[in-house]
């Protein structure tokens, strides 16, 4: 009369039905007030009307005796569980689910009202997993209903084994899992939960993500190469998983090509070429831990190059192993290898160790540098040349003495013109100008003449003026 929602009224009535155990007629009073979700795979546990139903029913422990309106309550009853239980004959265990009046209560109001989620969470509740993967399974449900009701609370209690044993006894080649699995995945990324990622990651096989994760287990957060020397094993755990890949793809490629849509691939050439990047990490790490260990480290940075890095890292590698070792001839070969390896830029590299040793003032290691780069029969003719011009820049805290043996020691005489030039030193300019080849002499003799004339340095300009 007054045109209230009779809904609440149904419900409440429908409550005190269940309270008194009248089951069929409960079902009947909540028919009138509850419906089913718009969308079974929303992420939530359907409507709360639902939820205090389940909530009731589950804390009700001890079974009751069903009390029927009528005859066809029972009828309607069976039917009912009939139609919950239509998706498989293997989802009916012998837990107590199965054999309790208000667990079947439960499973006939989460099948008529409830979201899939609400289902898959009932039955990892009550410890029935194996109904919940098959009901996400039968239902297609999206990934996130697995990670919710699934996958969250399987880790969350530490069920993480028995779910991956499940989900293989139900798919032994995870295929049907591959969408459920990737997405588990990501989310453990997102969350930064990387012990759990790669325990999923060994039980997918997925051996080049599981080599990618232990990379990270490796580099995450070191601030030395002693600490790197103590991590070691996972570089070995790295080889591993590379080389069992190597072993699974030579195995499939005889036969017909496997499925596996959801382990990353890679192709031979690039799992070899990782395989010797962490033979040489693992050489740089034992040689840098040893010169942290005995002292002769010098360079402090704020990140620890690797070569797991990109290629501006993996030169700051070569220039830390020709730097931090008892003279640069120590590291010179590790630190060539890498260069040739990643096809780095020689000559960046090596003008960057000058600089650092201009810095120390190592002025004879400098030299050492360049006889190891003529040396090592990868040089271009002025390299060494190069690399003097470049750490020139720093000339006004070299020595005279010094300076004057770097510039000696460069191989073109138009080099050691600009080298002088650079360093303000006209004379010696003038002086290795004049032995050139007359017109080529002349160019470079007008040319210093004009650098004395702006700089006033009245000598330089007459001697240059009377040999001209």
């Amino acid at each position: 009369k007054s045109g209230l929602d009779p809904g609440g009224a149904w419900h409440a009535w429908g409550m005190a039905c269940l309270k008194a155990g009248n089951l069929s007629s409960a079902r009947e009073k909540f028919n009138r007030c509850l419906k089913p979700p718009m969308d079974l795979n929303q992420l939530n546990h359907g409507s709360r009307l639902v939820q205090d139903v389940i909530q009731y029913l589950e804390s009700t422990v001890k079974p009751m005796l069903i009390v029927d309106d009528d005859y066809f309550a029972t009828l309607r009853e069976l039917e009912a569980t009939l139609r919950t239980r239509s998706l498989s004959l293997e989802m009916m265990g012998e837990g107590k689910i199965q054999h309790n009046s208000y667990y079947q209560e439960c499973l006939f109001y989460l099948h008529s009202y409830g979201t899939n989620l609400a289902i898959i969470s009932f039955y990892m509740r009550h410890d029935c997993m194996r109904e919940a993967l098959l009901h996400l399974l039968n239902k297609e449900s999206p990934s996130e209903v697995f990670i919710e009701g699934v996958f969250i609370p399987s880790y969350e209690s530490g069920k993480l084994h028995m779910l991956e044993n499940l989900l293989e006894t139900i798919d032994p080649g995870l295929e049907s899992w591959a969408v459920y699995l990737i997405a588990a995945c990501k989310y453990l990324q997102r969350k930064n939960y990387y012990h759990i990622l790669y325990e999923l990651q060994q039980f997918m096989k997925d051996h080049v993500r599981a080599a990618m994760t232990c990379i990270r287990f490796f580099t995450h957060g070191a601030k030395s190469y002693t600490e790197l020397g103590g991590r070691q094993t996972w570089l070995l755990k790295i080889k591993d998983h590379l080389k069992v890949y190597l072993q699974e793809v030579s195995r499939s490629s005889g036969r017909k090509k496997m499925a596996f849509t959801f382990r990353k691939k890679m192709s031979a050439t690039d799992v070899s070429r990782h395989i010797n990047t962490v033979d040489l990490q693992m050489e740089v790490t034992k040689f840098l831990h040893r010169c942290e260990s005995s002292g002769t480290s010098q360079m402090t940075g704020s990140s620890l190059p690797t070569l797991f890095g990109n290629n501006n890292m993996k030169m700051d590698v070569a220039c830390k192993v020709m730097l931090e070792g008892k003279n640069i001839e120590e590291g010179f070969g590790i630190a060539f290898r890498v260069l040739q390896d990643f096809q780095l830029e020689a000559t960046e590299v090596y003008s960057k160790v000058a600089k650092q040793l201009v810095k120390q003032q190592k002025y004879s290691e400098i030299r050492q540098l360049l006889k190891c780069v003529s040396e090592s029969g990868a040089a271009a003719k002025n390299d060494g040349d190069t690399i003097i011009l470049n750490c020139l820049n720093e000339f006004q805290n070299i020595p005279a003495e010094d300076l004057d043996n770097l510039i000696q020691d460069m191989d073109s005489d138009e080099n050691k013109i600009q080298a002088y030039v650079l360093c303000n030193k006209l004379r010696s300019a003038y002086l290795v100008s004049v032995r050139q080849e007359k017109t080529r002499a002349v160019q470079l003799v007008q040319r210093v003449r004009q650098l004395a004339e702006s700089a006033g340095d009245d000598v330089v300009r007459a001697i240059c003026a009377q040999w001209l």
